[in-house]
Order: structure tokens, then C-alpha cells, then sequence
């Protein structure tokens, strides 16, 4: 085991073997079932299942199931053998990247993606989507203070586009409203 990583599994020749897509699809088989169990969040679900589409060696496929059951339990639970009675490595944390792995995309806030289609489309509906662009950019910035997604500058620039819109419109309101 190299001393800079605690998380890194020693090298053994089955880990560095390429795993095939029936091999990623039984990985995925096993984290529904942890997923169904309750022994994984949405966000762990999602971000391994993710992680296995992109695994290239059974070792890679291990790291993400290897702090999981992958069958029934026995019962009652024996005693290892005094030859197996090591401890095995401790799984690593949850968001651990191993090396050589694509890191994994946050997904973007929804409202914030809406606010910038309807700042965009007030160019279709001559600025009547401009209030709707503003109200889900602010629903959008508060729910990206509490959520980890992006998304930030679209609901930026969904605001800006909506504001100015809204503001438009009001401008010729008042200005037919004066003119009679």
C-alpha cells in the first residue's frame, strides 16, 4: 500500500483486469439494492452509479461496492478463521476520487435554467416572460445557497435579462397609461 494514501486497495492482478459493461450493470445491480435498503443516499446512489458507467477495471468497479453487502447476510455471523482474522482496509470516504477518475458533474438547479430560457425567450414574447425570468432566478439563488449545483450565473443572467424586462414593461405601461 502506498504511505500517501490510506484509501488506495494493494494492487492485485484481478483489479487491474478491464471490467466489461455486464460487469458495470452487476455493479449498478448492487448499489440499487443498497439504494433499496436504505444503505445509500439519492446523492451517493447517483454519484457511484455515475462512477460505474465511467469504471474501466474491476478494481475501479470494487471501490465503489467494497463498503457494501453484495448478497444476504448469514446468520448468526461466524468468526473468520484465525487466517483470514485481519482487518480489511477501511473503505474510503464518501466523495473520494481515485486517481485517473473523471471527476463527477454537479447537476444544475432547475430554476435557475428556466430563469435564463425565460430572460432569452422575452425576445419571442416581446418581454411578457420578463417577470416570470426574474422570479426564478431569486428562487433559483436561494435554493443554490442551500444546494450543492450550479447554476449560479444562469440565474445571474436569467435576473439581469428578466429585470430588464419587467422594467420595460412597466416603462411602456406608465407611458400608454399617461398618454391615455
Amino acid at each position: 500500500m502506498p504511505p500517501g494514501n490510506p484509501w488506495q486497495r494493494p494492487v492485485v492482478p484481478q483489479s487491474a483486469m478491464r471490467a466489461s459493461q455486464a460487469d458495470r450493470e452487476r455493479t449498478v445491480d448492487v448499489l440499487k439494492a443498497a439504494f433499496a435498503e436504505g444503505r445509500l443516499s439519492t446523492d451517493e446512489y447517483h454519484d457511484r452509479t455515475e462512477r460505474a458507467q465511467y469504471a474501466q477495471t474491476y478494481g475501479q468497479l470494487g471501490l465503489l461496492v467494497q463498503d457494501l453487502p453484495v448478497g444476504p447476510m448469514p446468520t448468526p455471523m461466524m468468526a473468520p478463521p484465525p487466517a483470514f482474522a485481519a482487518m480489511p482496509p477501511p473503505a474510503p470516504p464518501y466523495g473520494y476520487v481515485p486517481p485517473g477518475w473523471p471527476p463527477v458533474r454537479r447537476r444544475t438547479n432547475g430554476a435557475a435554467t428556466a430563469s435564463l430560457l425565460l430572460g432569452l425567450a422575452q425576445l419571442v414574447s416581446v418581454g411578457a416572460t420578463g417577470l416570470p425570468a426574474l422570479i426564478c432566478g431569486v428562487i433559483a439563488k436561494n435554493q443554490l445557497r442551500t444546494r450543492d449545483e450550479e447554476g449560479d450565473g444562469m440565474a445571474t443572467a436569467g435576473i439581469i435579462l428578466g429585470s430588464l424586462g419587467t422594467v420595460l414593461w412597466a416603462f411602456f405601461f406608465l407611458l400608454a397609461i399617461r398618454h391615455g
